[in-house]
Protein backbone atom coordinates (compact mmCIF):
# COMPACT_ATOMS: atom_id res chain seq x y z
CA UNK A 1 0.00 0.00 0.00
CA UNK A 2 1.35 3.50 -0.42
CA UNK A 3 2.41 5.37 2.67
CA UNK A 4 0.38 7.98 3.47
CA UNK A 5 1.74 11.22 4.34
CA UNK A 6 0.79 13.94 6.82
CA UNK A 7 1.03 17.40 5.38
CA UNK A 8 3.46 19.74 6.34
CA UNK A 9 2.37 22.55 8.42
CA UNK A 10 5.10 24.80 7.39
CA UNK A 11 5.85 26.20 3.32
CA UNK A 12 2.19 25.61 2.54
CA UNK A 13 1.14 27.11 -0.74
CA UNK A 14 -1.04 29.84 -0.70
CA UNK A 15 -4.89 29.07 -1.88
CA UNK A 16 -4.54 25.13 -1.33
CA UNK A 17 -5.45 23.15 1.85
CA UNK A 18 -3.78 19.67 1.41
CA UNK A 19 -6.10 16.84 2.47
CA UNK A 20 -4.22 14.18 1.37
CA UNK A 21 -0.90 13.45 0.19
CA UNK A 22 1.75 9.91 -0.35
CA UNK A 23 3.82 9.05 -2.86
CA UNK A 24 1.28 8.77 -5.67
CA UNK A 25 -1.24 11.45 -4.92
CA UNK A 26 -1.71 14.87 -3.85
CA UNK A 27 -5.54 16.13 -3.16
CA UNK A 28 -6.43 19.95 -2.74
CA UNK A 29 -9.30 22.07 -1.91
CA UNK A 30 -8.51 25.35 -4.26
CA UNK A 31 -9.47 28.52 -3.37
CA UNK A 32 -11.67 30.46 -5.99
CA UNK A 33 -9.73 32.79 -8.09
CA UNK A 34 -7.23 30.48 -8.53
CA UNK A 35 -5.92 28.84 -11.98
CA UNK A 36 -5.34 25.15 -11.78
CA UNK A 37 -2.47 25.90 -14.52
CA UNK A 38 -0.83 28.47 -16.21
CA UNK A 39 -2.15 30.63 -19.52
CA UNK A 40 -0.33 32.87 -21.45
CA UNK A 41 -0.82 35.66 -19.32
CA UNK A 42 -0.24 33.76 -16.16
CA UNK A 43 2.68 31.51 -15.23
CA UNK A 44 3.01 31.59 -11.79
CA UNK A 45 -0.02 32.38 -9.75
CA UNK A 46 -1.45 28.50 -10.44
CA UNK A 47 -2.24 25.59 -8.25
CA UNK A 48 0.23 23.67 -10.58
CA UNK A 49 2.80 26.22 -9.84
CA UNK A 50 2.45 26.10 -6.13
CA UNK A 51 2.37 22.66 -5.66
CA UNK A 52 5.57 21.97 -7.50
CA UNK A 53 6.82 24.02 -5.11
CA UNK A 54 5.17 22.47 -2.22
CA UNK A 55 6.53 18.96 -2.90
CA UNK A 56 9.85 20.09 -4.01
CA UNK A 57 10.19 22.13 -0.55
CA UNK A 58 10.94 25.09 -2.44
CA UNK A 59 13.98 23.55 -4.34
CA UNK A 60 13.94 24.27 -7.86
CA UNK A 61 16.87 22.33 -8.53
CA UNK A 62 14.34 19.02 -6.90
CA UNK A 63 13.47 16.56 -9.26
CA UNK A 64 10.21 15.98 -7.71
CA UNK A 65 7.00 17.09 -9.38
CA UNK A 66 3.11 17.02 -9.86
CA UNK A 67 1.25 16.16 -12.98
CA UNK A 68 -2.36 17.53 -13.82
CA UNK A 69 -4.87 15.04 -13.78
CA UNK A 70 -8.11 16.93 -14.84
CA UNK A 71 -8.81 21.11 -14.06
CA UNK A 72 -11.26 23.60 -12.32
CA UNK A 73 -12.10 26.51 -14.15
CA UNK A 74 -10.42 29.57 -11.99
CA UNK A 75 -13.76 30.99 -10.32
CA UNK A 76 -14.49 27.80 -8.92
CA UNK A 77 -13.38 26.29 -5.35
CA UNK A 78 -13.08 22.61 -4.37
CA UNK A 79 -11.36 19.24 -4.74
CA UNK A 80 -8.42 18.78 -6.83
CA UNK A 81 -6.49 15.53 -7.21
CA UNK A 82 -2.64 15.95 -9.08
CA UNK A 83 -0.44 12.92 -9.80
CA UNK A 84 3.22 12.39 -8.66
CA UNK A 85 4.39 10.26 -11.90
CA UNK A 86 3.61 9.72 -15.17
CA UNK A 87 1.87 6.51 -14.14
CA UNK A 88 -0.61 7.62 -11.58
CA UNK A 89 -1.33 10.48 -14.27
CA UNK A 90 -1.85 7.96 -16.55
CA UNK A 91 -4.17 4.96 -14.07
CA UNK A 92 -6.14 8.50 -12.92
CA UNK A 93 -7.24 10.01 -16.45
CA UNK A 94 -7.68 5.73 -17.62
CA UNK A 95 -11.15 5.85 -15.27
CA UNK A 96 -11.75 9.19 -14.91
CA UNK A 97 -15.12 8.37 -17.28
CA UNK A 98 -16.48 6.27 -13.70
CA UNK A 99 -15.07 9.09 -11.34
CA UNK A 100 -17.41 10.32 -9.08
CA UNK A 101 -17.77 13.96 -8.79
CA UNK A 102 -20.03 16.15 -6.91
CA UNK A 103 -20.21 19.59 -6.99
CA UNK A 104 -22.29 22.33 -4.79
CA UNK A 105 -24.20 25.14 -6.54
CA UNK A 106 -26.11 27.86 -5.33
CA UNK A 107 -28.83 29.30 -8.25
CA UNK A 108 -31.38 31.35 -8.90
CA UNK A 109 -34.60 29.92 -9.15
CA UNK A 110 -35.98 26.39 -8.40
CA UNK A 111 -35.50 22.86 -10.67
CA UNK A 112 -39.42 21.66 -11.75
CA UNK A 113 -38.39 18.70 -10.45
CA UNK A 114 -36.53 18.11 -7.37
CA UNK A 115 -34.01 15.83 -9.07
CA UNK A 116 -33.14 15.37 -13.05
CA UNK A 117 -30.32 15.06 -15.52
CA UNK A 118 -29.78 17.89 -17.85
CA UNK A 119 -28.23 16.81 -21.66
CA UNK A 120 -27.04 18.40 -24.73
CA UNK A 121 -24.17 18.51 -27.17
CA UNK A 122 -21.98 21.14 -25.85
CA UNK A 123 -19.84 22.98 -28.20
CA UNK A 124 -17.16 25.92 -27.70
CA UNK A 125 -17.60 29.01 -29.71
CA UNK A 126 -15.27 32.22 -29.43
CA UNK A 127 -13.12 32.98 -26.40
CA UNK A 128 -13.61 30.65 -23.77
CA UNK A 129 -17.06 30.52 -24.47
CA UNK A 130 -19.42 27.16 -24.53
CA UNK A 131 -23.43 26.48 -25.56
CA UNK A 132 -25.71 23.98 -26.51
CA UNK A 133 -26.04 22.98 -29.91
CA UNK A 134 -29.00 20.85 -31.20
CA UNK A 135 -26.10 19.25 -33.98
CA UNK A 136 -24.63 16.42 -32.56
CA UNK A 137 -22.09 16.32 -35.27
CA UNK A 138 -20.40 19.72 -33.99
CA UNK A 139 -20.96 19.53 -30.12
CA UNK A 140 -20.18 16.35 -27.44
CA UNK A 141 -22.83 15.06 -26.02
CA UNK A 142 -22.71 16.12 -21.75
CA UNK A 143 -24.93 14.69 -19.03
CA UNK A 144 -25.32 17.09 -15.79
CA UNK A 145 -27.26 15.10 -12.85
CA UNK A 146 -28.83 17.06 -10.30
CA UNK A 147 -30.27 17.00 -6.60
CA UNK A 148 -32.47 19.74 -4.58
CA UNK A 149 -30.86 20.40 -1.31
CA UNK A 150 -32.65 23.51 -0.13
CA UNK A 151 -34.22 26.51 -1.04
CA UNK A 152 -34.83 29.78 0.43
CA UNK A 153 -36.10 33.66 -1.73
CA UNK A 154 -35.94 32.46 -4.65
CA UNK A 155 -32.30 30.92 -4.58
CA UNK A 156 -31.72 26.84 -4.37
CA UNK A 157 -29.05 24.97 -3.41
CA UNK A 158 -28.29 21.89 -5.87
CA UNK A 159 -26.03 18.92 -5.28
CA UNK A 160 -24.59 18.34 -8.71
CA UNK A 161 -23.24 14.76 -10.10
CA UNK A 162 -21.07 15.60 -13.47
CA UNK A 163 -21.70 12.78 -15.57
CA UNK A 164 -19.27 13.92 -18.70
CA UNK A 165 -16.21 16.53 -18.34
CA UNK A 166 -16.91 19.26 -20.39
CA UNK A 167 -15.39 22.67 -20.43
CA UNK A 168 -17.71 25.10 -18.39
CA UNK A 169 -20.51 22.13 -18.28
CA UNK A 170 -22.05 22.81 -15.32
CA UNK A 171 -22.64 26.65 -15.94
CA UNK A 172 -24.03 25.95 -19.17
CA UNK A 173 -26.34 23.33 -18.13
CA UNK A 174 -27.78 25.33 -15.32
CA UNK A 175 -27.68 28.65 -16.93
CA UNK A 176 -29.35 27.23 -20.04
CA UNK A 177 -32.27 25.40 -18.18
CA UNK A 178 -33.28 28.73 -16.03
CA UNK A 179 -31.05 28.21 -13.05
CA UNK A 180 -27.96 30.20 -13.23
CA UNK A 181 -25.04 29.95 -10.42
CA UNK A 182 -24.77 33.21 -8.56
CA UNK A 183 -21.79 35.22 -8.98
CA UNK A 184 -21.41 33.66 -12.50
CA UNK A 185 -20.31 36.95 -14.67
CA UNK A 186 -20.09 34.64 -18.31
CA UNK A 187 -23.21 32.85 -17.93
CA UNK A 188 -25.12 33.38 -14.65
CA UNK A 189 -26.10 36.22 -12.43
CA UNK A 190 -23.37 38.86 -11.33
CA UNK A 191 -23.90 40.07 -8.19
CA UNK A 192 -25.30 38.23 -5.07
CA UNK A 193 -23.17 39.57 -2.12
CA UNK A 194 -20.00 37.03 -2.39
CA UNK A 195 -16.82 38.22 -4.31
CA UNK A 196 -16.88 34.84 -5.79
CA UNK A 197 -19.08 32.18 -8.22
CA UNK A 198 -21.19 29.81 -5.86
CA UNK A 199 -20.30 26.78 -7.50
CA UNK A 200 -17.86 24.58 -5.45
CA UNK A 201 -16.22 21.13 -6.10
CA UNK A 202 -17.59 19.05 -3.00
CA UNK A 203 -15.97 15.39 -3.61
CA UNK A 204 -14.05 12.86 -5.25
CA UNK A 205 -14.39 9.11 -5.59
CA UNK A 206 -11.87 7.11 -7.36
CA UNK A 207 -9.45 4.01 -7.54
CA UNK A 208 -6.28 4.98 -5.86
CA UNK A 209 -3.87 4.55 -8.79
CA UNK A 210 -0.67 2.27 -7.49
CA UNK A 211 -3.12 -0.18 -4.52
CA UNK A 212 -6.42 0.13 -7.05
CA UNK A 213 -8.70 0.68 -3.53
CA UNK A 214 -11.57 3.23 -3.58
CA UNK A 215 -11.15 6.47 -2.48
CA UNK A 216 -13.33 8.88 -1.23
CA UNK A 217 -12.34 12.61 -0.46
CA UNK A 218 -14.68 15.47 0.37
CA UNK A 219 -14.59 19.40 1.52
CA UNK A 220 -16.06 20.48 4.57
CA UNK A 221 -19.16 23.11 3.18
CA UNK A 222 -18.04 26.72 2.01
CA UNK A 223 -18.77 29.05 4.53
CA UNK A 224 -20.78 30.95 1.68
CA UNK A 225 -23.05 28.11 1.54
CA UNK A 226 -24.79 28.68 5.22
CA UNK A 227 -23.52 32.39 5.05
CA UNK A 228 -26.70 32.51 1.69
CA UNK A 229 -29.08 29.69 2.69
CA UNK A 230 -29.06 30.22 6.69
CA UNK A 231 -32.28 28.97 7.97
CA UNK A 232 -33.19 27.47 4.50
CA UNK A 233 -35.47 24.63 4.99
CA UNK A 234 -33.68 20.81 3.73
CA UNK A 235 -35.54 18.85 0.63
Amino acid sequence: MPASRAPRKSHQPRGLIILHEDRDIVVVDKAPGLLTVATANERRETAYYRLNDYVRHGNPKSRERIFIVHRLDREVSGILVFARSEAAKRALQGQWDQVEKRYLALVQGEPRAPEGVFSSYLIEEGVHRVRSTPNAARGKLSHTAYRLLASRNGVSLLEISLMTGRKHQIRVHLAENGLPILGDRKYGVAKYGEKRVALHARSLDFRHPYSGEPRHYETPQPPFVARYLDGASGR
